[in-house]
């Protein structure tokens, strides 16, 4: 094989592989930036065995440029996105885990729900949607009412109730009122 074509059927081959093992293991990078990783460690060590710096630096390059293709061909193609990242997958709808979609990404509901635990989620019931995201990271849309209250929520609360009883004259800023209370 070609030198030149070399680094470029390996950074495709590589970047099937990842995609066939699935998200897990991929934490927060992307597809193509974990593979440019692996393969600018691996080729490192090529001068070492090969004595041929300038084909390390070209070879790196080659990666280099292949992520910086891969990358626009993401943001400016949708399709091409999908196929080289992949899209979320729903994997609780309503309270209820989707088999399905579990078996097909291999995960368990114990899996699942020790990330829902994390969260600070009481239980599955408080789930509208729960996906697993192109990057290996779960993704939870409360239902309504399941969402924690804000400072801002409160205070326009606050505001809109004793405002209409004319209780207080003029809107109130919690940050700032408990701030002078030293609470």
């Amino acid at each position: 094989m070609p030198f030149l074509l070399k680094p470029i059927v390996l950074y495709v081959v590589a970047i099937v592989l990842l995609r066939i093992t699935g998200r897990r293991s991929l934490a927060q990078m992307t597809i193509a930036q974990t593979v440019m990783v692996i393969s600018i460690g691996a080729i490192i060590v090529e001068p070492f065995a090969d004595k041929d710096i300038i084909k390390t630096i070209i070879a790196a390059s080659i990666y280099i440029v292949l992520l910086l293709l891969f990358e626009y061909l993401e943001f400016h193609f949708h399709f091409f996105e999908k196929i080289a990242v992949g899209k979320e997958v729903i994997i609780i709808e309503n309270g209820n885990f989707i088999p399905a979609n579990l078996k097909k990404l291999k995960l368990t509901k114990a899996e699942i729900m020790t990330r829902v635990r994390q969260e600070g989620i009481p239980n599955l019931n408080y789930i509208e949607k729960g996906t697993l995201e192109p990057n290996g990271q779960f993704g939870f849309i409360l239902k309504r009412g399941a969402e924690p209250i804000r400072v801002q929520d409160m205070e326009y609360l606050l505001n809109a109730i004793l405002l209409k009883q004319h209780l207080i004259d003029k809107p109130i800023n919690l940050v700032d009122e408990l701030k002078k209370q030293q609470i």
